[in-house]
């Protein structure tokens, strides 16, 4: 026999969803660069390298897992028993409580077809309106501002490839050199082509300290910051005046609030020192080509959506979207973040993204999936509210893609909630924290075992190709789904194959702000994926959004005068500190995976908490000994860090652990319904 031909696919981690091979003629797979793909051009990061090594790891789930009840151990048994029991509690509960008593809850892993599927089994086979999904806790900021600035939210409105040309780029709370390390390339080609970047962190991240010039913030005022800098910008003469007038609309009232952002107030709300403001936009406003991007670190927080729009009110008053080399973006952080949140897991949304309380979009889709549009159920809970509200409005909960146990805000008070449901169902190839605490466990296939596409945080549409099967007896989350509709006697509207789905999705998105009508299977592996909106088959796709109009309805993108608020926390006498949460460069997510590759766990074994020396002698703490963190919520234990790379009022804790996010503020954002993981007051005790 010859050697196996290496399937093209993608890594199954962030959202630059990096091009590889995979080699897999007999298990184990074997992954190899992918050099021409024109994203990552053949570069992938430790975990990327090492993602093959969970395909066949000891720990999968390799059948259906039940227990007789709560406080019974995990038993395996067959997939119709394990899918009767779930189809019996779902029957039971809604005739209990009614049809939003069943829950499902979403990620933005899930490929388009599966978050597709997910969304239209809530809304079609269980007829409830209790669905959301982790993204919610991701993006969600920066797609409320950028609908409500731009009409329509892609996370970058340009290829990557554009961000080498730009001479000077501000990045806000953003970290790519540890979160999405081959994406480095871009920035690094044009630092050696004399570009000058400036971070915003109040950490000096690896990104940051690569940088010509880094501002450190208070943790929560990135706001305050972006005011000061757009205040020294119009008083410095750098806004553009003239694309103000022909492409934009609202900026007198933006001029008029910023005026109260005079240097040093802002130096004061944000400890960043009014010469290095100065020099940010001067840097900005001053170059022949500029882009802001912003992250997680300006996003999530109880002001988030205003933050964000702070920041794209700076990048419109320069002049920035839409032209050649410029711009503004957001770097989606899950794998398939932008797909996620368009085809309708989110409580509000239905495909293409398109609002479930708009008529007119209810009967577009309710005609793709044959049902009556009164039929759909309204909009639901944001995902924690729903989370919060577990055992009480939702009784039954279906999780896919997901470990809310971790990854969720006042994560013990959702692990208690967690509990008080009468069934909770998920569906996983690893017993996390979530899945052990289930009543059913479905076994389901990983990234490279099934076919699918996805969306990277350009906005195109990838395609990613099954290299081997599930083992036997693991079926895909398509398969369940459609499995589960069968008995609840509704699957003849679902399909298990993804390119029907895929080709339904296109229908259901046709029209819509993110409308995929015109990509194909084909397409997408003819032209190494297609920008959308793409809305027919003749259509060359968008690689570049804003050219010449934004997707409002007279073309113009919209400015919005935001005021600077405290977080909901500021530290005090008993929680003298802020903590602030993020990534690390070996881990992701709430690191169900990353935990369990070996390699990865010998480099960063353990939860640790970046201290300040300042903090550390105050509280008497070495390097490697062992912290309390105490919040209004929780208290957790980390091994302590002791950095220099770290303002003194600040610690930072990843949350790939059990424990960060049980300190962390479920305060959520008025808009987005993003909680509050950035900015809490903390105390900090050395532990004996």
């Amino acid at each position: 026999m010859g050697r196996p031909v290496p399937t093209a696919t993608h890594c199954p981690y962030c959202s630059f969803q990096c091009g590889i091979r995979v080699v897999a003629g007999n298990r184990p797979a074997v992954l190899t660069p992918w050099e021409d793909f024109p994203t990552n051009r053949g570069g992938l990061c430790g975990k990327g390298w090492r993602a093959a090594e969970l395909l066949d790891h000891p720990e999968r789930i390799l059948v259906p897992l039940v227990r007789s009840h709560r406080d019974a151990p995990l038993r395996p048994t067959s997939w119709d028993d394990a899918l009767d029991r779930i189809v019996v509690a779902v029957r039971r509960s809604q005739l209990r409580y009614g049809p939003d008593s069943v829950g499902c809850f979403g990620g933005g892993g899930l490929t388009n077809e599966k978050a597709y599927q997910l969304g239209k089994f809530a809304r079609v086979a269980l007829r409830s309106a209790s669905i959301d999904y982790n993204g919610r806790f991701c993006m969600s900021s920066a797609a409320a501002a950028a609908n409500k600035a731009f009409g329509i939210d892609r996370g970058m409105p340009f290829p990557v490839q554009d961000i080498a040309k730009a001479d000077v780029i501000m990045l806000v709370g953003s970290n790519p050199a540890e979160t999405m390390p081959p994406v480095m390339q871009w920035f690094d080609e044009g630092r050696a082509a004399g570009a000058r970047h400036i971070v915003v962190d109040p950490r000096a991240t690896p990104t940051a300290l690569g940088s010509a010039l880094h501002l450190q913030p208070v943790p929560g005022t990135d706001l305050a910051l972006a005011n000061g800098l757009l205040h020294l910008a119009v008083r410095e003469g750098l806004v553009d005046e003239e694309y103000v007038a022909t492409r934009t609309a609202g900026f007198e009232a933006v001029r008029r609030t910023v005026r109260a952002y005079w240097p040093d107030r802002v130096e004061r709300i944000t400890g960043v020192p009014t010469a290095a403001m100065r020099e940010a936009v001067r840097l900005l406003g001053e170059a022949s080509s500029a882009m802001v991007l912003t992250a997680r670190g300006a996003e999530q927080h109880s002001n988030g959506t205003d933050t964000v729009l702070a920041f794209v009110n700076l990048a419109l008053a320069l002049g920035l979207p839409g032209r050649p080399h410029s711009g503004y973006a957001t770097v989606t952080g899950q794998g398939n973040g932008q797909g996620g949140r368009e085809h309708g897991q989110k409580a509000d949304q239905l495909p293409g993204y398109r609002g479930l309380d708009d008529p007119a979009a209810r009967a577009h889709v309710a005609a793709v999936w044959g049902v009556d549009p009164g039929e759909l159920p309204g909009p639901g809970r944001s995902a924690y509210e729903m989370l919060d509200r577990l055992g009480v409005d939702v009784r039954v909960l279906l999780v896919m893609a997901s470990n809310i146990a971790v990854s969720a805000p006042r994560s013990d008070h959702v692990g208690k909630r967690l509990g008080a449901l009468d069934f909770l169902v998920v569906s996983d190839f690893f017993l996390s924290e979530t899945a052990a605490r289930a009543d059913v466990v479905l076994p389901t296939a990983q990234w490279a075992e099934e076919d699918g596409t996805v969306t990277n945080f350009e906005g195109r549409v990838l395609r990613r190709r099954r290299a081997l099967p599930p083992p036997d007896g693991v079926w895909t989350d398509l398969e369940i789904l459609r499995a589960l509709a069968d008995r609840l006697g509704r699957g003849r509207y679902f399909a298990d194959d993804p390119r029907t789905v895929f080709d339904e999705l296109r229908r259901a998105s046709a029209g819509g702000p993110a409308d995929y009508a015109g990509i194909t299977y084909e397409r997408i592996d003819a032209e190494q994926g297609v920008f959308w909106p793409c809305p027919a088959e003749d259509h060359p796709g968008t690689p570049r959004l804003f050219t010449e109009r934004f997707a409002t309805p007279d073309g113009r993108a919209r400015f919005h005068p935001v005021e600077h608020k405290e977080p909901r926390e500021v530290p005090d006498h008993e929680f003298p500190y802020r903590l602030t949460t993020g990534r690390s460069l070996q881990h992701y997510q709430s690191g169900a995976q990353t935990r369990r590759v070996p390699a990865l766990m010998a480099i960063e074994p353990d939860a640790y908490v970046e201290l300040h020396p300042t903090v550390a002698r105050r509280v008497g703490v070495s390097a490697n000994e062992l912290v309390r963190l105490r919040t209004r919520r929780g208290t957790a234990v980390f091994r302590a860090r002791i950095t220099e790379n770290i303002r003194p009022d600040t610690v930072f804790v990843p949350f790939h652990w059990v424990g960060a996010n049980a300190l962390t503020n479920p305060e959520l954002d008025p808009r987005s319904r993003m909680p509050e993981f950035k900015a809490c007051a903390v105390s900090v005790s050395r532990i004996d």
